[in-house]
């Protein structure tokens, strides 16, 4: 058959009543294809929340404070963490898939945690005169908020693209 020709005229070589015959695309196919769309753009958004994360830690070796453990573990384990679920997406590596979504919500949960457990931060979350001057605290405040999130859609994102990834189960 010949490539359609402009005009929306029929190709030639045919009736028009082939149309039984042509392929159609299994709608898992599809929802495997607009999930990894919607995984690469959260990847890419965890990625920019991560760096913000990461120039807040700079600011912090520049003011000449202490790092605190817990904040840059939990950023390391992110950073891994997407390179993985970047692989399982491009791949369809529904193991790495798996290990992205635990690693990532590993690595938001010490974010939190850091939070929590920094008195000077909560000080700043109850009383907003002091806002004006920690905007380093606020900011990191921000990151970890927006990345819990994140990961909540990336949670039901990566779970909806390993359900279409697995082949259907067979009844017995």
């Amino acid at each position: 058959m010949q490539q359609r020709n402009p005009g929306n005229r029929r190709p030639t070589g045919t009736d028009g009543s082939d149309f039984s015959y042509r392929m159609v695309v299994d709608n898992r196919y599809t929802k495997v294809a607009k999930g990894k769309s919607t995984l690469s753009k959260i990847l890419v958004i965890q990625a920019v929340v991560l760096l913000v994360g990461v120039v807040d830690m700079l600011l912090t070796y520049v003011n000449k404070e202490p790092f605190e453990t817990l904040v840059v573990v939990s950023s390391s384990i992110t950073a891994i963490s997407i390179v993985v679920g970047e692989i399982g997406q491009k791949r369809s590596r529904v193991n790495f898939l798996r290990l992205y979504m635990a690693a990532s919500s590993i690595g938001v949960l010490g974010s939190v945690a850091s939070v929590i457990q920094s008195r000077t931060q909560l000080k700043v979350i109850h009383d907003p005169s002091n806002w004006e001057t920690e905007k380093v605290a606020l900011l990191r405040i921000a990151c970890v908020f927006i990345g819990l999130f994140v990961q909540i859609f990336s949670i039901t994102a990566t779970t909806s693209l390993i359900r279409n990834m697995s082949p259907p189960k067979r009844a017995s």
